[in-house]
């Protein structure tokens, strides 16, 4: 039986993480007194008698719990910004390279990666890494979201009944290309140049896709989406939570692709599409499975050597 426990459980990762763990058998959820759920001794406690702590935390919250940390034991899973790009922390993607599933496995210490982020990199790494791009590739990127990801109280916002109309429409944000997701999107990817990114959030719950852009005269080698498309199959063949989808797959939507589509699964799903000389491709996912608590838990699981889809959604 693994003790785990969960700061932060209030949020919307966190309610998503206890979800999953509701059915399983070799979890034992520490639950903390309500009334002190702030309390920094009473969190100490807590985490310092797991054997694994998920953070589901702002990030100056998540830094001041693993300040609390006395156990050497106690293994951490992080899914605030705080430790993404930080030495002595596992990246916590295990489909990027066999390097990081070991990483997470042996690590105590792991930074779930960003929503955004996750979109992002599922496609920017194994291209940079391949060769497919140069590391100074102008890498642009866009994206769409439900807006259960930017928290509690946009989520109130959203639904509440006497909103203004503008929240019926998509919003585009981070104008000031300041997004807290670009310097992960950036150093895990390998890039040299920070890239150009625009995130919008929508009028629905949860679900979102990220879009990256290519001419093909400025990748490496010649390539044509039907190359690409063979090459980022082999890269993730045989890993359960991402599926390169058939290529001219978007054709069954009438070559459209949505963003809530797979709302409550927690694998990932990549699309190639384009032609001879832009290539565009896109991953959809929900922004609180892969893109959150399914990752944490994925994570959970490399950790403690069980199926790595337990208790997951796929």
């Amino acid at each position: 039986m693994v003790n785990v426990f969960i700061d932060g459980s209030e949020g919307t990762t966190g309610l998503r993480i206890y979800e999953r763990f509701e059915k399983r058998d070799d979890i034992n959820i520490m639950k903390i007194d309500p009334e002190l759920r702030k309390d920094p001794a009473e969190r100490a406690k807590m985490i310092n008698s797991s054997d694994i702590t998920f953070l589901c935390l702002p990030d100056a919250a998540s830094k001041e719990s693993v300040s609390l940390i006395t156990n050497p034991d106690v293994r951490i899973i992080d899914a605030s910004t705080a430790h993404r790009t930080e030495e002595g922390w596992a990246y916590g993607y295990p489909e990027l390279s066999d390097k990081h599933r070991e990483a997470i496995k042996t690590g105590k210490r792991i930074a779930v990666p960003g929503c955004y982020a996750t979109g992002f990199i599922t496609i920017a790494y194994p291209l940079v890494n391949g060769g497919l791009i140069p590391e100074d590739y102008p890498v642009s990127a866009f994206a769409v979201s439900g807006y259960s990801g930017a928290g509690k109280k946009t989520i109130a916002v959203y639904e509440d009944p006497n909103r203004d109309t503008e929240y019926g429409s998509p919003r585009e944000y981070a104008l000031s290309q300041q997004h807290k997701h670009l310097k992960e999107m950036k150093k895990i990817s390998g890039l040299s140049r920070t890239p150009l990114f625009s995130p919008i959030i929508a009028d629905y719950y949860s679900g979102m896709f990220v879009s990256l852009p290519f001419y093909a005269d400025m990748m490496n080698g010649k390539q044509t989406p039907e190359s690409v498309h063979a090459y980022m199959s082999d890269y993730y063949k045989d890993q359960k939570f991402i599926r390169v989808m058939p290529f001219g797959s978007e054709a069954d939507a009438n070559g459209f692709i949505g963003s809530n589509n797979l709302s409550g699964w927690d694998g990932l799903q990549l699309f190639v599409t384009g032609n001879e000389e832009r290539i565009l491709l896109t991953t959809r996912f929900d922004n609180l499975g892969k893109g959150a608590s399914g990752a944490a838990i994925q994570c959970m699981n490399i950790m403690i050597g069980c199926e790595e889809d337990k208790g997951l959604n796929l």
